[in-house]
């Protein structure tokens, strides 16, 4: 693959991961107190609130994971997500008002109320314990992707991009990690409406020829449909989907806490709808995209060992003009950003509500914030 960027591509990248830098900055003088910095309550506007919740359950395995299973089997991946608006439709007005009414800032504080303290700590310790095993892998295959694109060393850029969602954070508190979803948010459908257009514009018969080449070779439906609960089967698919769509929005301090950022019930319900709605056609570009990629490798040449992952990446490198590689690279580690930048604040949201306060009751506000 040809490592090698354009120095417009550098300019890109580096022009993001400064803007990014400067979110933090942008808002660390109004992080006063720790509603504040946890909460944000009335300055964020529903539109924005809905991008944040995009941009949270978006991340580099968007970029790179749905477009490989795309490229190397069918659609059954996307059965999981279109589960979540067909489970979510009938219960978010149920579950917004009910967080937003009994919490103050922990989803796991309602649990205690309702089943008692070893629900709260077992909940709240198996969310902080699987957010940092998620964090890993997010970053990790950010770095891969990037090494194998950039060729940059891998530790390197898991240290720049470390200490960049750190900062933000430590300095702009939610506020600065929302608005920082909504800028990626938009890069995001930038990004796919501009892979996608390429593809169709670059193989040869376009969505015609795509669609029956793929649907020759297994890469289109949701199979296999057995009634089987031994494989990955579309059946197991939607339990898993209707269990992820209920554990997500239901239990998850990431997007819960959005709901509690909200100006009003009815806000933070419009937000919740908004993200839903929004985070199924980006799953379906995305996916979309490898299915598109598997016939535009069947017209053209591709090395023998390349990854299904990796394709991609490839495609980045060696068929888009300069600047639209950078302008994509910037919206992966966006994404990724923003990702980790949500996950990173909840986890601090949790470590102070769910154990600080409790080892020192007596503990104030401010000492709360540091």
């Amino acid at each position: 693959m040809n490592t090698s960027l354009h120095f417009i591509d550098h300019v890109i990248i580096i022009l993001l991961l400064a803007t990014t830098l400067s979110f933090g900055f942008v808002f660390a003088k109004r992080q006063k107190t720790s509603q504040s910095y946890f909460l944000a309550k009335g300055k964020i506007p529903a539109w924005a609130l809905g991008m944040s919740l995009l941009a949270t359950l978006i991340s580099s395995v968007t970029f790179l994971g749905y477009p490989g299973t795309g490229y190397s089997s069918n659609w059954i991946l996307l059965v999981q997500g279109l589960m979540v608006p067909v489970v979510l439709i009938g219960v978010i007005w149920f579950i917004v008002p009910l967080y937003r009414k009994v919490i103050r800032l922990s989803t796991y504080e309602y649990f205690e109320q309702r089943f008692g303290a070893f629900a709260r700590y077992y909940s709240s310790l198996a969310f902080v314990l699987r957010q940092f095993s998620g964090m890993g892998s997010v970053l990790f295959l950010l770095a891969i992707a990037l090494h194998s694109i950039m060729g940059q060393s891998t530790t390197a850029i898991i240290l720049v991009v470390g200490a960049i969602i750190i900062t933000v954070n430590l300095l702009g508190g939610i506020e600065a990690v929302i608005w920082l979803d909504v800028f990626q948010g938009f890069m995001l459908f930038a990004s796919g409406i501009i892979c996608m257009g390429i593809l169709l514009y670059s193989v040869n018969g376009g969505l015609p020829e795509i669609w029956k080449v793929a649907s020759a070779n297994g890469r289109t439906g949701f199979g296999p449909y057995d009634a089987s609960f031994t494989q990955l089967t579309v059946w197991v698919m939607i339990i898993n989907g209707a269990f992820y769509a209920i554990q997500k929005y239901g239990t998850d301090q990431t997007v819960v806490q959005r709901y509690l950022t909200a100006r009003t019930d009815k806000a933070a319900i419009k937000a919740s709808l908004m993200g839903i709605l929004l985070t199924v056609p980006v799953w379906t570009l995305f996916m979309f995209i490898g299915t598109a990629l598997f016939v535009f490798y069947r017209q053209q040449p591709l090395p023998a060992d390349m990854r299904a992952d990796g394709v991609f990446p490839y495609f980045i490198m060696t068929q888009l003009p300069p600047g639209i590689v950078g302008i994509i690279i910037a919206a992966m580690i966006s994404a990724a950003i923003c990702s980790l930048s949500a996950d990173l604040n909840s986890l601090a949201a949790v470590g102070v509500e769910d154990y600080y306060k409790k080892l020192r009751p007596r503990s104030n506000d401010k000492q709360h914030l540091k």
